[in-house]
């Protein structure tokens, strides 16, 4: 059966429902989505707008207030849900939730950002290495993942308006990339760019500068999938007409195995 899986750093749910975000929802009905940066606990606002559009919906929110944060909202109930890394660090940030579905496992994960000092910057190379080694261990027990987020990396020069200006900016520094190199290598795949190769699309925008409207962007949102499963993936799209965030939604359609 084929399913919609879209993952989308809302930048804070509660902002993006009064941009029309729920409205949308209701609209586009994806099977799965995957949010992040929500800054919102579930207690602090009316969650009964997800139940009345079908939708199982599972929080992990950060401990600090208005502060990143991760969801997952699904049609069906999955066999399982995991909170977190095991990695207190992380997990006190509300980094990463898991659902499984049959033989297929669905993350939501927000990677850091380092853009605000170096002591961040060293905070968000760590989670890459402890992130590669948590998703290997994993992918031993669950081999059929996808893994949606918010990386914070642009990737190649494809990735990023004028790629000559950021390579000393945090979301496109060399460790940064070849991070993504070294990802992949081990068997994961950029479902976007499986599908589109060549295709220059990006994911976000600066709220400065009429970013979005010169399309001044960066790709960082991503939905990588273990290799054995990209058979089972129909299609990878970027829906740059979702506009309740500085992000817009990445969407993947997949066989899920009934």
């Amino acid at each position: 059966m084929l399913k919609t899986i879209y993952s989308y750093n809302v930048n804070g749910l509660r902002a993006a429902i009064k941009r029309g975000f729920a409205l949308w929802l209701e609209e586009t009905q994806p099977d799965v989505i995957c949010l992040q940066e929500i800054k919102v606990k579930p207690e602090q606002m009316d969650t009964s707008i997800f139940d009345l559009l079908g939708y199982r919906h599972y929080w992990y929110p950060a401990e600090k207030l208005g502060y990143s944060g991760v969801a997952l909202f699904c049609k069906d109930k999955p066999d399982k849900v995991v909170y977190g890394m095991g990695i207190d660090k992380y997990d006190r940030e509300g980094r990463l939730i898991r659902a499984d579905f049959g033989d297929i496992t669905v993350i939501s994960v927000y990677f850091p950002s380092g853009t605000t000092g170096d002591e961040r910057q060293t905070f968000k190379m760590a989670f890459l290495y402890d992130f590669l080694k948590w998703i290997e261990n994993l992918r031993a027990e669950r081999p059929n993942l996808i893994i949606s987020g918010d990386y914070n990396i642009a990737h190649k020069d494809i990735d990023v308006i004028f790629p000559e200006n950021y390579n000393k900016i945090s979301g496109f520094l060399p460790e940064e990339r070849a991070w993504v190199d070294k990802f992949l290598s081990c068997g994961y795949v950029d479902t976007f760019r499986f599908f589109h190769s060549q295709s220059v699309v990006y994911s976000w925008w600066s709220y400065r500068l009429n970013a979005r409207e010169k399309d001044y962007g960066w790709r960082i949102d991503y939905i990588f999938a273990a290799n054995n499963l990209i058979q089972r993936i129909h299609s990878a799209s970027i829906k740059q007409d979702a506009i309740h965030s500085d992000h817009c939604p990445v969407a993947v359609t997949v066989d899920f195995c009934d």
